[in-house]
């Protein structure tokens, strides 16, 4: 199934509101997150920023590298936008989304990620970074933090023709 047809709507960093459908023709590269994380948030963004880094732009099919808030409440598009210029992640490449906790959590369960609120401002969550096609189909997943990302660098150059 893609994920193209979720009838979900998203909010971007930038105050658009959009569907997932919007992105079709690109290859995602997907992680849930939250800006307030102290803990393996951080290591997330830092490996989705070196799986970029070494992507680059040099693919026949572009790569958006989407990361989706898992606490709308807190995550305004301004507060993303804030967290995507903290993070040197402000090019067009770079897509942060908050949708209703209703859709995230459908957007979660495609993933299997799971997450829970444990305290007012912080959530326990799995850190999956996941690539869907340019079809929206999801054809990689990753676990784990820190860990070698050659298995996600060869799905990305298979589906994005590097």
């Amino acid at each position: 199934m893609s994920v193209f047809h979720l009838p979900t709507q998203w909010e971007t960093q930038e105050g658009n509101v959009i569907s997932l459908e919007d992105l079709q023709g690109n290859v995602l590269v997907t992680v849930m997150i939250y800006t307030s994380c102290q803990m393996a948030c951080p290591r997330l963004v830092a490996d989705i920023k070196n799986i970029e880094r070494e992507i680059g732009k040099k693919t026949k099919t572009p790569v958006k590298y989407v990361l989706v808030s898992i606490d709308p409440k807190t995550d305004t598009p301004e507060r993303l936008k804030a967290f995507a210029k903290e993070n040197n992640m402000t090019g067009d490449q770079w897509v942060f989304l908050r949708g209703s906790e209703e859709d995230t959590r459908e957007f979660a369960n495609v993933l299997a990620v799971k997450y829970a609120a444990i305290s007012p401002v912080d959530f326990s969550h799995s850190n999956i970074i996941s690539v869907f096609d340019k079809g929206g189909v999801l054809q990689h997943q990753m676990e784990g933090l820190a860990i070698n990302n050659e298995a996600t660098l060869s799905a990305i150059r298979k589906y994005a023709a590097l």
